[in-house]
């Protein structure tokens, strides 16, 4: 696979001036703050493994496009744990929590 060439990387540029960065968890982050991140992880992870859509995948999970879109963009301030578990319980109905 070659390196695009400049036209190539003008058109990535413009597209991705467009689009909302995922958020970075900060280095004094709470457990909580933790957990809830490691949980959206698994849904980037899931759409990148599966290569499906964020629309598919909320269609298969019966959510809205807009919510998975919060999560994957790892928006943890609009989630409770609960809320995060319960959503990733439907991507993973064998999931396990490892709490230390």
């Amino acid at each position: 696979m070659a390196f695009p060439n400049e036209k190539e990387l003008k058109k990535i540029r413009e597209k991705l001036e467009k689009v909302e960065p995922s958020r970075l968890l900060p280095r004094n982050a709470s457990k909580a703050d933790k957990l809830k991140y490691a949980l959206c992880q698994k849904f980037v992870v899931y759409l990148l493994e599966h290569e499906i859509s964020q629309a598919e995948l909320a269609r298969n999970l019966n959510m809205d496009t807009a919510r998975l879109n919060e999560i994957v963009k790892y928006k943890i301030d609009l989630f409770s744990v609960d809320k995060l578990i319960e959503f990733a319980q439907r991507l993973d109905p064998n999931l396990e929590i490892n709490v230390a």
